[in-house]
């Protein structure tokens, strides 16, 4: 975790304590200076080393947050929040998982029954003591109490969003020891699973010793869980990353093996067996002429587990290969039929971040982003767009501060997306994310959607609709004719809350029907589509596009998050539109 990140994570736990202790306006403006501490450039320790006027010049940061920062930075704690946590000590991270509670509930179920936890958030609910304080009721009571197993869950795992950046920076430290001589992640990340137990993390080397001390030495671990010979285990930003150290000759054997999944592990193992071959963590052995009793078990140790000669181990491409089968890329490992498809030769050629063309999905500061049109433009010709879209909410229910366009302001910002296009080097276009209603209507008048160039249409609100309900409703957008895109179109937040749960497979043959395009939300808080829903897509013939939903020019970069879970549902680069050129994508806006 960068320090304008941990700041800005402060700023936000101090928003939560002044909402929940009755502050009003504050709030909302600490949370608009963390969003922007953490979008700024430049490192927050060394303005603050600058001095408070230097924090200040940070957009929507005052003096009086730029003075907290400051005292941050030099001291560790800034004194008026560690006052805010003794008056109000509660888990706010927990109570607030569960959804429907924010800090309000947390600090009036604190006032009125003391409530500082998960366990006493429901126990006070099993007790029927929720719905007799003031401005709650038995329904929200009940509420509460069935979110609370869905919050327990979450919290056991940890947003791919939030772990990746942590591997990233063990893989960069890693790759950088002298003795290491290869290094990966392994495991649900390296599947790019929406959420993750642990990071895994393999490497090849003929050391181990320095290896270990080189993980437990990490500057951005907070603590050393375990130290071995040949495997260590930490702590950093909250997330447990265990290290296993394996011979070079191994690393190809160790990665399949430790990628996963099991199911698939089982597959592929079951396909070794067939033809007299033995495949574990150590490599792929020829056991046509070992004795049973000699071949061992996987509980074997490690000196039986190398029984026969070995055939392949040192690269995990070459561990398919000798399988007769094309090398599976992680993403798919999961036993839906990729151990099939790859021995007929039949794996789709999967999309890449590299094939992504433009952004059809991005907000500015005429809605709820950070920043002008002209800027978010601007870093997305620095990425190496073809094109752009700008796509601010347009008003309707479940926009937080009713910060959505009219007709009107739709209307005006027509010429100012025109005026931010004559200053970058890529076509910008004029779109707009219209907000489903219950119903599958929208607030947005059919004039106006007909006079943009994209429409993106999306739920913000009723996300608790039966299924039936959600079906027809998602139904009805798709097909309404000046829709183009159906982004996040379950409205999950991962860890936060379920979403919709429509008919999938209806939703999908409307689309089709409609050519209308599914979105992969790349925000890591949402991946949604999810991978199933877009296999199902894919294998119905529908348009895929993967869009970050970005507020700010860093959230241009969490493509990658949407471009692997598009790839978890076998999708190609010819299934996603912003693949395409400005005139492909055209030609299907028609």
């Amino acid at each position: 975790m960068s320090r304008n990140d941990e700041v800005a994570a402060l700023l936000e736990e101090f928003a939560d304590l002044l909402e929940a202790t009755g502050v009003e306006y504050k709030p909302t403006a600490y949370r608009r200076a963390a969003e922007n501490v953490r979008e700024h450039a430049a490192p927050i320790e060394g303005l603050a080393a600058e001095g408070e006027d230097a924090v200040a010049e940070i957009d929507r940061v005052g003096d009086a947050i730029a003075s907290k920062v400051v005292e941050y930075v030099e001291t560790g704690e800034i004194e008026e929040l560690e006052e805010l946590r003794e008056e109000l000590p509660v888990d706010m991270a927990g109570l607030t998982a569960v959804e429907g509670v924010g800090p309000k509930t947390v600090g009036s179920l604190y006032e009125a029954l003391g409530v500082t936890t998960l366990d006493e958030l429901e126990a006070a609910a099993e007790a029927g003591e929720i719905q007799e304080v003031s401005g709650f009721g038995a329904k929200t009571e009940e509420n509460i109490l069935d979110n609370i197993p869905f919050a327990r869950e979450a919290r056991e795992r940890t947003r791919l969003g939030d772990a990746r950046p942590v591997a990233d920076a063990a893989l960069s430290y890693l790759a950088d020891r002298d003795a290491v001589e290869l290094v990966e992640v392994c495991g649900s990340i390296r599947r790019w699973k929406d959420t993750i137990g642990d990071i895994d993390l393999l490497v090849a080397s003929d050391a181990r010793e320095p290896i270990v001390e080189a993980l437990t030495d990490w500057p951005e671990a907070d603590a050393t869980i375990e130290a071995g010979t040949g495997k260590a285990s930490v702590r950093a930003s909250g997330t447990r990353v265990d290290l296993r150290i394996v011979d070079p000759d191994e690393f190809g054997a160790a990665l399949q093996y430790f990628t996963g999944s099991r199911a698939h592990n089982v597959a592929v193992r079951n396909r070794a067996i067939d033809r007299d071959l033995k495949l574990n963590e150590y490599g792929l052995f020829d056991i046509s002429d070992v004795d049973d009793a000699d071949a061992g078990g996987d509980d074997a140790d490690a000196d039986a587990r190398r029984v026969g000669e070995r055939v392949a181990g040192e690269t995990e491409a070459g561990v398919y290969e000798a399988l007769d089968m094309d090398p599976v890329p992680p993403e798919l490992r999961e036993d839906n039929g990729e151990v099939e498809a790859a021995a007929a030769g039949e794996l789709p050629l999967l999309v890449d971040p590299d094939d992504l063309r433009g952004d059809l999905h991005t907000h500015t500061d005429w809605s709820d982003g950070g920043f002008s049109i002209a800027e978010m433009a601007r870093a997305a010709a620095e990425r190496g767009y073809d094109y752009h879209v700008v796509t601010d909410h347009a008003a309707g229910p479940g926009i937080f501060g009713n910060t959505g366009l009219d007709e009107d302001e739709i209307e005006s910002q027509a010429a100012a997306v025109a005026e931010a296009a004559e200053s970058v080097d890529i076509p910008v276009l004029h779109g707009i994310e219209a907000n489903i209603d219950a119903d599958g209507d929208f607030s947005t008048d059919d004039e106006t959607l007909a006079a943009l160039d994209l429409v993106v249409a999306s739920p913000h609100s009723a996300l608790g609709q039966d299924a039936e309900a959600a079906t027809d409703r998602l139904v009805r957008a798709v097909k309404h004719p000046h829709v183009d895109v159906l982004g996040h179109p379950t409205g999950r937040l991962i860890n936060e809350r379920p979403g919709l749960e429509p008919d999938v497979e209806a939703v999908v043959a409307a689309a089709v029907d409609a050519d209308t395009a599914i979105e992969v939300n790349a925000n890591p808080a949402r991946l949604d589509a999810d991978g199933e829903f877009v296999r199902a897509a894919v294998e119905a013939g529908a348009t895929i596009a993967v869009n970050t939903d970005a507020h700010a020019p860093r959230e241009l970069d969490n493509a990658r998050y949407g471009v692997h879970t598009a790839r978890r549902g076998w999708a190609a680069a010819a299934d996603v539109l912003n693949a395409r050129s400005l005139n492909g994508l055209r030609s299907f806006l028609l």
